[in-house]
C-alpha cells in the first residue's frame, strides 16, 4: 500500500483553494489580513480571488461589509 504525503506547501494551496471557492474575496482578503497571510505570489491569487469581479461588483461588497460594520 502506497501513501501520499503532501508536502506543507501542497496543503497550504490545497486549503488556500477550498477558501477561494467558498468564501467571497472581501472575506477573504479579510481573514488573510486578520491572519497575516499577505507573503507568496500575490498576482496568481488575485487573479484567482477577483476573477469573477468587476469595480462595481467590488464596491457593492465594500459597500455592504461598511455598513454592517457600522451597525455592529
Amino acid at each position: 500500500m502506497k501513501v501520499n504525503l503532501n508536502n506543507d506547501q501542497q496543503i497550504i494551496e490545497e486549503a488556500f483553494n477550498i477558501l477561494i471557492e467558498n468564501l467571497d474575496s472581501s472575506k477573504l482578503s479579510r481573514f488573510w489580513t486578520i491572519c497575516n497571510l499577505g507573503s507568496g505570489e500575490y498576482s496568481q491569487l488575485k487573479e484567482k480571488l477577483f476573477a469573477e469581479e468587476t469595480v462595481d461588483s467590488l464596491y457593492e461588497k465594500i459597500s455592504v461589509q461598511y455598513n454592517q460594520d457600522d451597525v455592529t
